[in-house]
């Protein structure tokens, strides 16, 4: 019978490139970046690492189709290397082959790596969707949809359903932002480091309404990559009580919100059911108690906002005012994007679950610096692809290792 995964595999390193405009770094030095720092938090030989994985969204201006700009880049020396793309939550599923590969047992350590270069496209936001099979797909539907516009209506419908006041949920909205911006103030690594107020919010000019300029994350060009192996090997590393995956979910729409009525427009199914399988492998009871810190999908303010009540912590329509209370601040009950969130951090599509991943790593270790929390026992990642009525969800939970 399954049991899932949790307690059977310990992060050993992880590492992360400085997220932001690297116009004189390719994509090939943004993964060195990312892995010099990871090996050597590790504390292995490169030639150790028996299989390994890279992620990236848009191979056509990034790496190519294939896996070997890993292999070649890092000098890895003849093992299998895979490469792994699903939207937004590429970078985790490149973790979860690695994760899975040690769970089986298949190998003893194993590599994830994600990585993307946007900023010297050409484009002002994410390359034209229709490159992709999913992009052609969505674009057949409705030609004129953009993702500010889509996730616009997810804010409207979330305001009809919980009739929620235009201003007040704009506020809201407006304080996730400046949270966010906040953290990222304090983290050398992020893309944008200047705090904002709520004020310089909510008059910023309106992308696609409600949404205003400051309710959108960038893109950025970036790197994060992790190192995973057993819990006995990591004690035999002198790694005592190691980081270890709690559980790995991963959830895709199967058409449910467009085929039926059921579906308001106001949330996402497959985060509020991810969440849920996630928390039951982790054996986590009670979220809202046992969570310490969470790194989330925030591509809009809204989309943050919603995924709060997704994930059982806030109750349906209650996040807006949890959020104005400073519940998700990080001196708050649930810290929420303690770095920065895409929001500041920046969004490298393929690197993006990683880059939450080494937050929580990093806050569980106690080596966050200035935005250092009291004792977190149990940090969960959370990674949306796609659009609202079709998307992929992908959750992480890690913590300390218990013997």
């Amino acid at each position: 019978m399954a049991t899932g995964i949790r307690d059977k595999v310990a992060i050993i390193g992880m590492g992360c490139s400085r997220f932001g405009e690297r116009w004189n770094m390719g994509a090939e030095e943004l993964m060195v970046e990312s892995f010099t720092e990871c090996i050597a938090d590790a504390g292995i030989d490169r030639d150790e690492v028996q299989a390994a994985w890279l992620a990236t969204c848009y191979e056509e201006i990034n790496v190519g189709k294939s896996a070997l700009p890993l292999s070649m880049n890092l000098r890895l020396p003849f093992i299998p290397v895979t490469r792994t793309e699903n939207f937004c939550a590429s970078g985790t599923e490149a973790f979860r082959g690695a994760v899975y590969a040690v769970a089986s047992g298949a190998y003893d350590i194993c590599l994830a790596l994600g990585v993307e270069k946007l900023k010297d496209t050409g484009f002002g936001g994410l390359p034209n969707m229709v490159s992709s099979s999913m992009g052609s797909l969505i674009w057949l539907w409705n030609p004129n949809m953009t993702a500010p516009g889509s996730f616009a209506q997810l804010a409207t419908a979330y305001a009809a359903k919980h009739r929620v006041q235009d201003q007040d949920l704009k506020r809201a909205m407006a304080q996730v932002s400046v949270k966010s911006h906040e953290n990222g103030a304090l983290n050398p690594k992020a893309h944008l480091r200047k705090p904002v107020t709520i004020e310089q919010v909510m008059a910023s000019p309106i992308i696609a309404y409600p949404l205003g300029l400051f309710d959108c994350c960038g893109v950025s060009d970036g790197s994060a990559c992790a190192i995973v192996t057993t819990v006995e090997k990591a004690k035999e590393m002198g790694k005592a009580n190691p980081i270890t995956v709690k559980a790995l979910q991963l959830a895709l729409s199967n058409g449910e919100e467009m085929g039926y009525n059921r579906w308001d427009g106001d949330h996402f199914m497959t985060t509020e059911r991810c969440s849920l399988k996630a928390y039951e492998e982790a054996g986590i009871k009670n979220p809202r108690e046992e969570i310490s810190m969470m790194e989330l999908h925030d591509c809009f303010s809204i989309t943050e906002l919603v995924t709060y009540e997704d994930l059982h912590i806030s109750d349906r329509g209650k996040a807006w005012r949890e959020v104005l209370d400073g519940f998700y601040n990080r001196d708050g009950k649930i810290p929420a994007q303690v770095d920065g969130g895409l929001k500041c951090f920046g969004h490298p599509i393929g690197a993006s679950g990683l880059r939450m991943l080494y937050e929580m790593y990093l806050q569980l270790q106690g080596r966050a610096g200035e935005r250092q929390l009291r004792n977190p026992r149990f940090g969960l990642t959370q990674n949306l692809g796609g659009v609202p009525f079709m998307n992929i969800c992908s959750i992480a939970i890690i913590g300390r290792h218990k013997d």
